[in-house]
């Protein structure tokens, strides 16, 4: 709940009911005041709840408070479930984080307080010396401003066992790179209780990030017209649905229900050879396999010969709800040092493999040669190669569509796929009903 209303009708709405309490709040973010050593407090909010990240995140924060001696850094740990409540009742009491590390859906839906500052002049300063991927500031650019600093992204690979590849007389360095292809090789490495490929038909965000990836790669991957119309019903999403359905046979039972973490276990206990996912597979595939790292082979998404190479993207990014000069020069200041190489590799290895640069020099050997990423050089630069081609729906445009919080939030995207898997449906009758549903959400 946000504010006595829910996230999903917060989200429909726009929150346009807080925005007055958020301009009259914004001048009091951090709450003022000095810390006992004289320097200004900033507090730095994230959703990023595993220890190890938080750990990682303090060792940034710790060398960039002993780096100067004006201002003083906080992280203060929060969640995706209830963060959007937390964050428009700090708004509300004029006590919002300076910093908050953020994703395209929130920052749109806590921007309509009018709480969030444009922040171009910081970006354009750090891509003057660092050159920020296009792909991470793209969602973030709108209404004539630039409303995030890039801070790391996440891309989805295709990531398949080697091992069961030559099991099943494939070619483990010639992975599918055609659609035609990855179907073929599903149908070979599906036998007894191993499965080719895990397709995921739950009303979850994994299925919405799955799918999306497929559209890309079959041209679909404008969601929304150039007048911000829905445009979900076209004959290549159609087809696209029609493929996701195909290739479902060839998924482990159960997979209507799974989120992120089963197709990891999958691949990992040998069950499953192959999975489109983001880059947490690196960290526990030698633990949990039992195989060497040689065994995970990844590559980008296959693509139709009319579509184009691409995955869903997350641009995670920092925004601002401060007005003061002094604070907005501590926000300057500290992403400034996050981003600087040296300090950059320890934010990314918060999460090795799933946290990938978002600047053309974040690619440092302290980051791609560290102890765990060292182990994949090839998927290392295959992910942040493919992150030059990452998209976000709804986030493709200058213009955000209206209802796109909503059309997130409610997984409308998953909610297709299950009425074509989960329901049996046609392809064009799951497509139209997402078409019918996203636009209902948009008006």
């Amino acid at each position: 709940m946000i504010g006595g209303i829910s996230r999903r009708d917060f989200l429909r709405i726009g929150g346009t009911g807080l925005a007055g309490a958020a301009l009259l709040g914004t001048a009091a973010c951090g709450g003022g005041g000095e810390t006992a050593s004289g320097k200004v407090p900033l507090t730095l909010w994230h959703q990023e709840q595993p220890p190890n990240r938080v750990k990682q995140f303090q060792k940034v924060i710790d060398a960039f408070n002993s780096s100067q001696d004006k201002f003083q850094v906080k992280q203060q740990v929060q969640n995706y479930e209830d963060v959007y409540q937390k964050t428009t009742s700090a708004i509300q009491a004029g006590e919002p984080p300076d910093i908050h590390f953020s994703i395209p859906d929130l920052t749109v839906a806590i921007k309509q307080t009018g709480a969030v500052q444009p922040v171009e002049d910081i970006v354009e300063e750090i891509d003057s010396s660092h050159g920020f991927l296009q792909s991470a500031v793209q969602p973030y650019e709108y209404e004539g401003h630039t409303w995030a600093v890039p801070v790391f992204g996440m891309i989805q690979m295709l990531w398949y066992r080697k091992d069961m590849f030559e099991a099943a007389g494939l070619d483990p360095e010639s992975p599918p790179q055609s659609w035609d292809e990855l179907r073929q090789y599903a149908e070979k490495l599906t036998q007894g209780n191993k499965h080719g490929l895990g397709i995921t038909s739950s009303k979850h965000l994994y299925t919405d990030q799955e799918f999306y990836t497929f559209m890309i790669t079959n041209g679909g991957k404008e969601m929304f017209a150039e007048d911000g119309s829905v445009a979900f019903d076209t004959p290549e999403n159609v087809e696209t649905m029609a493929f996701y359905k195909e290739l479902s046979q060839y998924s482990p039972p159960g997979s209507n229900s799974w989120t992120w973490a089963e197709p990891q276990a999958a691949l990992n206990n040998g069950t499953l050879a192959m999975a489109i996912e983001k880059g947490q597979f690196l960290g526990p595939f030698e633990e949990d396999s039992g195989r060497s790292p040689e065994d995970l082979g990844v590559a980008p998404v296959p693509v139709t010969p009319d579509g184009e190479r691409g995955s869903i993207y997350y641009s995670n990014a920092a925004i601002t709800y401060t007005q003061e000069e002094e604070r907005l020069e501590g926000v300057k200041e500290f992403m400034k040092f996050v981003l600087e190489p040296k300090n950059y590799a320890d934010i990314l290895l918060a999460e090795p493999g799933l946290f990938l640069p978002v600047t053309e020099d974040g690619d440092s050997p302290a980051w791609k040669d560290s102890e765990i990423l060292g182990k994949y050089p090839e998927a290392v630069n295959l992910m942040v190669e493919q992150s030059k081609y990452g998209y976000l729906f709804g986030f493709t445009r200058d213009k955000i569509p209206q209802g796109i919080g909503q059309i997130s939030a409610e997984n409308l995207l998953a909610q297709a796929v299950q009425k074509a898997i989960v329901e049996d449906e046609s392809p064009e009758a799951a497509v139209a009903f997402g078409q019918q549903e996203m636009e209902s959400a948009a008006s």
